[in-house]
């Protein structure tokens, strides 16, 4: 006879259809460098479909994890990048360098990070089966922020990287996105200062930035709902599509957990379908629903 806690085990695992019956021991892809910073070799790591070829040329999204610039690790989005692949699409997770908990510095090197692997999934298009017309970008709280601005800011590149590669994203999946670092309303701003322009997307919106999709949860108390409304409105004025989906009761990094995991994704394919990218219907199944 079966164990209460084993009974438990089982019931906990059926009730997850995006995780691993364990828990994921690194980031899921086949690991590449793309860049060394002085002795450190800074990976991204790539998940391919189960029928993918070199000579495709498939949609990719770049995804980068969430921690405040300071903490994280690309392993956040593995069930989303699994998930993809089963749908066509090619996922990649950056490792990007982090800054200290203690220190006061702005996150240049993550921006700087964030492009230099735009740029390097581009210029190895070929090699991946890609469409270098079709490379988006995605994240989560400080990572949404990274995907934002290599979708809409201009600057703080890597000296080192190639500038006739173009390290902008043709599409934007942001969860709970830290994508205002002003001062009326902005997160961030005690590390960027008067150097906000600099690094907040909201503040460089213009009329070639991506579609993008946000979604956040009511109840964020870091990213307000009112904030990304904002963002909205910019985006749509200046003539780009933005679409926002708001979860009632919900709070902060609230996409991590499932029902909305699930729900969060099945919002991002059917984005993605919208713009061509992904083909006949989702086949994910949301928890409860």
């Amino acid at each position: 006879m079966q164990s209460t806690s084993a009974v438990l085990v089982v019931l906990a695992c059926c009730a997850l259809p995006l995780a691993a019956q364990e828990a994921p021991k690194g980031p899921a892809g086949e690991p590449h460098v793309y860049k060394t910073v002085g002795e450190r070799a800074l990976r991204l790591y790539v998940v391919k479909p189960a029928d993918w070829q070199a000579s495709d040329r498939r949609p990719a999204v770049v995804w980068f994890h969430g921690g405040g610039w300071v903490g994280g690790q690309p392993t956040q989005f593995n069930d989303q990048a699994r998930y993809l692949a089963t749908r066509g699409l090619v996922s990649i997770q950056v490792e990007y360098r982090l800054l200290s908990r203690e220190g006061k510095d702005p996150p240049t090197v993550c921006c700087q990070d964030a492009k230099s692997a735009l740029r390097w999934v581009r210029a190895h298009a070929a090699e991946l089966g890609l469409d270098p017309q079709r490379i988006g970008a995605g994240g989560g709280s400080a990572g949404g922020h990274l995907a934002a601005f290599v979708g809409l800011v201009d600057g703080l590149d890597d000296p080192a990287d190639d500038l006739a590669v173009s390290p902008r994203a043709n599409a934007l999946l942001l969860f709970n996105p830290v994508c205002d670092n002003g001062p009326e309303g902005g997160w961030g701003q005690q590390r960027v200062g008067e150097r906000y322009r600099e690094f907040s997307p909201a503040h460089n919106v213009s009329a070639d930035d991506p579609p993008t999709l946000i979604q956040v949860g009511s109840q964020d108390k870091l990213i307000p709902v009112a904030t990304m409304q904002r963002l909205q409105e910019q985006l749509r004025a200046a003539g780009g599509r933005c679409e926002l989906i708001v979860y009632d009761g919900q709070g902060h990094g609230f996409f991590n957990q499932e029902p909305f995991k699930s729900r969060t994704l099945l919002a991002a394919d059917r984005f993605l379908s919208s713009l061509g990218w992904l083909t006949g219907e989702p086949t994910l199944s949301v928890p409860g629903d």
